[in-house]
């Protein structure tokens, strides 16, 4: 095996841990924005059934994150500690966001002044899907520029990549989408009225959702007209289509009430855009100056990382079943 297979291998096994971070710890972030967004006869309910389904899962799935990491600065260390430079202010903020989240949803239940640890709570959870969202913005729209010693040059005007247009663009299709997958996973968790509520919570994520893609895409063309090419070519095109088709099915499902199917498209949407994602930028880690393979760490390394994940793996999916198994039982049958 060469060195660029292990290279898209080891970049592979990293997208797929973002594709279970989104999944998993983005729609815990969307639950933190119905929290927040809570209104109605049945506010206290519609808490209450945000907390019951997040309860027992959401500090797991911050594993995933975890894995992202670890695979990209063992793997890709150049990029790594690029990303780190030039994207220093988001993603300690992302950092901060999801520590007060975490603390905020503790103190929520156990503590004193509840509602404003409620707010503390939808704000934070805010906050970091959309400057994850506009930090892979920076990175696509080549934003971050990397000079051949090393060096990050964080654009040439005095307003950081990470807030420019394209970014926050992303950034707020981010939260829409976090917000989406948390309305229907909501919807097959309740029951009654409570169901009708998150339905329509669906509903009005997933119109937005797809509004933003469109103005999403509409800026792409203008800061990052290479990725649009990319992400419009083969072999990314036909996942994309997927991608929609599976999206289209969801809002449908929603529409006729079948949640659980609703559930598994909203699902595989974002897992097969987020594949398309990649495969259009598979080239570079940072657009233009950090290409995926050149910046990948040697074979050896790459090679002892992927004879590493099928042990870890063992490990954390039975363990991560169980804990799903023995909490949501009654939702997986």
């Amino acid at each position: 095996m060469t060195h660029a297979d292990l290279a898209y291998l080891c970049a592979a096994s990293a997208l797929a841990g973002l594709i279970a971070y989104t999944l998993l710890g983005g729609a815990d972030f969307g639950g933190g924005v119905w929290d927040l967004l809570a209104s109605g006869p049945r506010k206290s309910q519609q808490r209450h059934a945000v907390g019951h389904a997040m309860g027992p899962v959401w500090e797991a799935n911050h594993i995933w994150l975890i894995f992202v990491l670890v695979t990209l600065f063992t793997c890709f260390p150049q990029g790594y500690s690029a990303l780190c430079v030039g994207l220093f202010v988001p993603l300690h903020l992302i950092l901060l966001g999801i520590m007060l989240r975490g603390a905020a949803f503790i103190f929520r239940k156990y503590g004193a002044a509840p509602h404003h640890w409620g707010k503390v709570f939808g704000v934070a959870s805010i906050i970091s899907p959309v400057l994850l969202g506009a930090s892979f913005g920076a990175v696509t729209a080549g934003g971050l520029r990397v000079s051949a010693a090393g060096a990050v040059i964080t654009g040439s005007d005095h307003v950081a990549p990470w807030l420019q247009l394209y970014p926050l663009g992303c950034g707020i299709l981010a939260l829409s989408t976090c917000a989406y997958l948390a309305a229907v996973y909501l919807v097959v968790e309740t029951r009654g009225e409570l169901r009708e509520d998150f339905r329509r919570r669906a509903i009005f994520a997933g119109t937005a959702t797809a509004a933003l893609s469109a103005i999403v895409l509409g800026l792409a063309m203008r800061d990052a007209p290479w990725f649009v090419r990319q992400l419009l070519s083969f072999p990314a095109w036909p996942v994309v289509v997927v991608g929609l088709v599976l999206f289209a099915s969801s809002a449908i499902a929603v529409f006729r009430r079948h949640y659980v199917a609703s559930c598994a498209c909203a699902a595989a949407e974002v897992a097969i855009l987020l594949v398309g994602w990649g495969i259009a930028h598979r080239e570079f880690l940072i657009y233009p100056d950090v290409q995926l393979v050149p910046a990948a760490a040697p074979s050896a390394t790459l090679r002892f990382v992927l004879w590493s994940l099928p042990v870890g793996l063992i490990l954390v999916l039975p363990s991560m079943w169980l804990l799903f198994h023995t909490f949501k039982r009654e939702h997986l049958h």
